[in-house]
């Protein structure tokens, strides 16, 4: 039945009878014999539906390398599809290209993700991005090549493309930091708006990074604990010289300056904590704790604690990473104790990990209400949550000396209980415990003696008789006769019991031989002929340290040191204490074992590395002022050592170009000459009369329907009042640029001076060019200037301050989208041809009604060009408007159609290789027409 379908000559019946393949998917993964007709099939044009050519192509690739020499058959048709109009065609065909492993095709691969990557749809070059790891398996000698194309991809401005260029990079070359330098400020600013998957890859990579570029910011809190500890084990005279070397070396020290880089990361990273994914909430906490000064750690806590409600998946991974950073920052999640409590339907892995976390957070201040909720999880039917609950009121018992009288007792109580996996549980906790102080419990060691011949679990008779033997001289009276009822049941206890009742013994023997002589000499006899070799050699063992004999060696002179010497008692600490020396939310981390493909994280360096390796410079005209970086935003006004840090950035990044300024002082000049000319004609347009102004070959409105925008309210200014237009003229130090015509008005009974701009906040790419500053503005005048910036084709605001020599004001301007063009002049031929080439995702159409007062073509005209900035195209037909421009950032063409219909209808179409920017003016363009 499925030969048939696949071979079937007429188009139509193989369309029709793909659906029967796609149900024997599962036979056809066992078979190859079909692969010939489905080359046939892709080869023909019989792929004119989607669904058939993608299940066409995933049988291509699962048997490409079985049939190598049918597969290089289908590669001309790839390749043609590489040029194919359609984007999705395009994407699609170097996705199956990939994947064919098989290496003949290696080169074909390389120029087809080469040609990718430089193709004009994001979506095509993100499949290339995708491309470089799969052909970096097949033939790792293409490393060279491929980082080239990675370094490519890297310079991407489409979020689209930065996941899945970062995710490459840490496949193909993670070590090649170098290549991240200049993209550094880039991937920080796209990383709000990458999808979520590949925020993740990029906060990992800018986690190794960073700890790669940038000094501790606890450098000096790492100091002085490591002085404190110190001192704590020191000498007197050890001490002082340490105080003074460490007092030297801190007076050596500068104080820590965040770098604005930095800081850059950890502001832009901070909104990621709402995520709806966990994972990125989980990599942005990793982040927060690996390269935030303490102070600011805490935020992560609410993030996380926020994730305790997700699926208990989700849960198990929280809790392993929160186990790890209660260890070394304990207070971050203490307001937040109770989001720790456990709930019956809990699975047990999570309440366990619940446990640990509890038992990390506890202290003087909590630790009754902890206890409180260890004594109720005790009940619990959950065995293993029982006894996880018991070692939790020892970690504590040990943690917090205030409390260990009361936990010992409580303990005590639960000997009695009638579990006996919870007294089993509770018998190995109290030994510990007594150790600490043995003997002020000779009484609870009694006790448990008693308690033995009930006890069945092995490791707690084991602790029992270790307990006595330790402290045999505690219980002088009760010891003899345990060890004469443990000789009794010897052969039948466990391996682990045996052994302590031979210690037990040789203990007894060397502190009380009258007693116990002769029960120590059965029970090693006892031991010299058992199964198992351990307890044979035991025996043997101490039969000749504490029996001496003629043949008996040196250290049965020792035999009581050995045996009865002063032990330690036990830390009991807590099983996350090691892991962070892996990366947070890594998988080595979760697993606590290295995994493959794990990177270390990198130790802080000692001295911070070159910061202007992350400087990217703006080409721009000679004549410039001042060109701004885009560089790494400052910090808000809450830190003075950040905007400090910040200011020496925005130094530092713009030295070359203010060392060019005196140079260029005459160009400046001539330059501001030529601003003053172009004032005077922009103030002769707006004098002019509409019906002048249409006689001229400018589709610029009218300078009275140009609007005006509030850049500065008098009120808020202090009496300055500042408002600003676009006045979609040429700005002629950069074309790339949209002039923003500002005017001040002063209404203060002062002059006002040193008005300039200072600190630009801009997005990745955005460039602004300052007006010359105005040095005095009397009072009650008016002064206009311009300003040019690239809003990089985007609507995003460009915020900066607005400084006079007194006060500075935050500020903000944000372009309408029809104000990003610039008018493009083409004839009607022109139009279609260009139209044509934007079909398909790059058109946009939309039916509307006009409005009441949208009566005729000259209406519809005005309105279009008062909403965008474009010109008229002549068209043969009165019902249809055309108009032409093109972004002023980037030049792309924006082809907007007007068709007018009867009853007052119309069908709107806007062609434009952006889709953001064709929506946006849509919507502008239809709200115009419809009013």
């Amino acid at each position: 039945q499925v030969a048939p379908a696949a071979g079937t000559r007429f188009h139509q019946d193989r369309a029709k009878n793909h659906p029967i393949l796609l149900s024997h998917t599962n036979a056809l993964n066992s078979r190859s014999e079909l692969y010939s007709p489905l080359c046939e099939c892709v080869c023909s044009d019989v792929c004119f539906l989607s669904q058939v050519k993608k299940l066409v192509y995933v049988y291509l690739v699962r048997y490409a390398e079985e049939q190598q020499d049918l597969a290089l058959l289908s590669i001309s048709t790839f390749q043609r599809g590489l040029k194919d109009p359609n984007q999705l065609i395009r994407a699609s065909a170097l996705r199956v290209l990939s994947s064919i492993r098989v290496t003949i095709i290696v080169p074909i691969m390389m120029l087809a993700i080469k040609e990718a990557a430089s193709d004009m749809s994001p979506y095509v070059r993100k499949t290339a991005a995708h491309a470089i790891p799969k052909l970096h398996s097949l033939d790792p000698e293409q490393k060279d090549q491929l980082i080239e194309v990675i370094e490519k991809l890297l310079a991407d401005k489409t979020t689209l493309v930065a996941g899945s260029v970062v995710m490459a990079f840490e496949e193909v070359c993670p070590d090649r930091i170098d290549l991240i330098h200049k993209n550094y400020r880039k991937l920080c600013n796209l990383l709000i708006d990458v999808e979520e998957w590949g925020q993740v890859v990029i906060i990992n990579m800018l986690t190794r990074y960073a700890r790669t570029q940038f000094l501790n910011p606890n450098i000096n809190e790492s100091l002085l604990e490591e002085s404190s500890e110190k001192a704590f084990y020191a000498s007197d005279d050890e001490e002082d010289e340490d105080k003074k070397a460490e007092a030297a070396t801190l007076a050596k020290r500068k104080p820590y300056v965040m770098d604005p880089d930095h800081r850059l990361l950890l502001r832009n990273t901070k909104p990621l904590l709402q995520s709806r994914n966990a994972a990125v909430v989980m990599a942005v906490a990793q982040l927060y704790f690996h390269l935030a000064p303490k102070a600011e750690v805490g935020i992560i806590a609410k993030a996380l604690v926020r994730l305790m409600r997700s699926h208990s998946e989700v849960q198990y991974v929280v809790l392993q990473n929160v186990a790890t950073m209660t260890i070394k920052r304990r207070g971050m999640f203490e307001p937040y104790l109770k989001s720790f409590y456990i709930r019956s339907t809990d699975p047990t892995q999570i309440k366990i990990l619940k446990l640990e976390v509890l038992t990390n957070l506890a202290n003087e201040t909590n630790i009754s209400t902890i206890l409180r909720e260890f004594q109720t999880y005790i009940k619990s039917m959950d065995k293993d949550f029982v006894a996880a609950s018991i070692q939790a009121i020892g970690r504590c018992a040990t943690n917090i000396g205030e409390v260990r009288d009361t936990c010992l007792n409580g303990l005590v109580q639960l000997l009695s209980n009638r579990d006996e996996l919870v007294v089993a549980e509770s018998v190995v906790v109290i030994k510990k415990l007594l150790q600490m102080q043995p003997e002020q419990h000779s009484d609870i060691i009694k006790h448990m003696a008693k308690l033995i011949d009930n006890i069945q679990v092995p490791m707690a008779r084991a602790s029992i008789l270790w307990l006595i033997g330790e402290y045999c001289e505690h219980v002088p009276k009760i010891a003899p006769d345990v060890l004469r009822n443990m000789a009794k049941t010897f052969t039948n206890e466990e391996d682990i019991v045996k052994l302590q009742i031979i210690n037990l013994a040789a203990k007894l023997y060397l502190t009380n031989s009258k007693q116990t002589k002769l029960l120590t000499q059965y029970v090693l006899n006892l031991a010299k002929y058992d199964q198992n070799y351990d307890i044979r050699d035991r025996a043997r063992f101490i039969r000749q340290l504490i029996v001496p004999t003629d043949k008996s060696g040196a250290l049965s002179k020792y035999a009581k040191k050995l045996f009865l010497a002063l032990k330690p008692a036990p830390v009991l600490q807590s099983t996350f204490k090691d892991r962070d020396h892996f990366q947070l939310g890594s998988l080595s981390h979760l697993l606590n074992a290295k995994a493959a493909g794990y990177q270390e994280l990198p130790d802080w360096p000692e001295s911070a590395p070159d910061p202007s390796v992350r400087n990217v410079e703006v080409k721009d005209s000679v004549c410039a002022r001042r060109t701004v970086l885009t560089g790494p935003e400052e910090s808000d006004s809450g830190s003075g050592s950040e905007s400090a840090s910040a200011s020496d950035e925005s130094g530092s990044g713009s030295e070359s170009e203010e060392s060019r300024e005196e140079t260029e002082s005459e160009d400046e000049e001539e330059d501001e000459e030529k601003e003053k000319k172009r004032k005077k004609r922009l103030d002769k347009t707006k004098a002019k009369k509409p019906a002048e102004e249409s006689a001229e070959r400018c589709t610029i409105a009218p300078s009275g329907s140009i609007k005006m925008y509030e850049l500065l309210h008098r009120i808020t200014g202090e009496g300055l009042a500042v408002e600003y237009c676009f006045s979609r003229q040429p700005f002629s130090p950069d074309p790339n640029m949209v002039a923003v015509q500002i005017q001040f008005t002063n209404n203060t009974n002062s002059e006002t001076k040193n008005l300039h701009i200072e600190e630009p906040r801009l997005q990745s790419g955005m460039r602004i060019r300052e007006f010359t500053e105005i040095g005095l503005q009397p009072s009650g005048e008016s002064v206009t200037v311009v300003m040019g910036i690239d809003f990089c084709d985007s609507t995003q605001a460009a915020n900066f301050q607005l400084c006079t020599h007194t006060r500075k004001f935050f500020v903000s301007i944000q372009p309408p989208v029809g104000e990003l063009m610039t008018p493009v002049f083409l004839t009607e031929n022109d139009f279609k041809k260009e139209q044509g080439k934007l079909m398909g995702m790059n058109e946009i159409s939309e039916k509307l009604m006009l409005g009441e007062k949208c009566v005729n073509e000259h209406v519809i005209v005005e309105r279009v060009t008062a909403t965008a900035n474009l010109s008229r195209v002549p068209c043969g037909s009165e019902k249809e408007c055309r108009f032409a421009g093109k972004t002023v950032s980037s030049g792309c063409l924006v082809l907007v159609t007007v068709p007018t219909k009867e009853g007052g209808g119309a069908q709107l179409t806007v062609n434009c290789e952006k889709m953001l920017i064709g929506t946006l003016l849509v919507k502008d363009i239809m709200q115009a027409l419809s009013q």
